[in-house]
């Protein structure tokens, strides 16, 4: 019991940094457009999140460089074999090596 102290009051109480995953909130909109697009391409593709994969990369990558989350590793993040600069690349042209072909028809 806290007879005589305020109940908020713990002296065994330490605190411990959020669980993976915890973020804190956007309060002053620093990527409200990115969440914004993301958002409205959920809207339009019936919540299928494949469509919007290059735009969940860019608000991630937002989160990360104004410090709302920690920076991670984009295959942690689930993005495996992208580099951190394609999520603004075409996201719907083929991941082919066009520059080997050239050479072998310049016979």
């Amino acid at each position: 019991m806290s007879f005589g102290r305020p109940p908020s009051v713990n002296l065994g109480f330490k605190p411990s940094p959020p669980d993976r995953g915890s973020f804190p909130l956007d309060h002053y909109g620093e990527c409200k457009d990115t969440m914004t697009l993301y958002m409205s391409c959920l809207k339009t593709n019936q919540n299928d999140s494949s469509p919007c994969r290059h735009l969940s990369k860019n608000y991630l990558d937002c989160r990360m460089q104004k410090g709302l989350m920690e920076k991670d590793e984009w295959k942690n993040l689930g993005f495996r074999g992208e580099a951190a600069g394609e999520a603004s690349a075409n996201p719907a042209a083929p991941a082919s090596d066009s520059s080997a072909q050239p050479s072998a028809s310049s016979k």
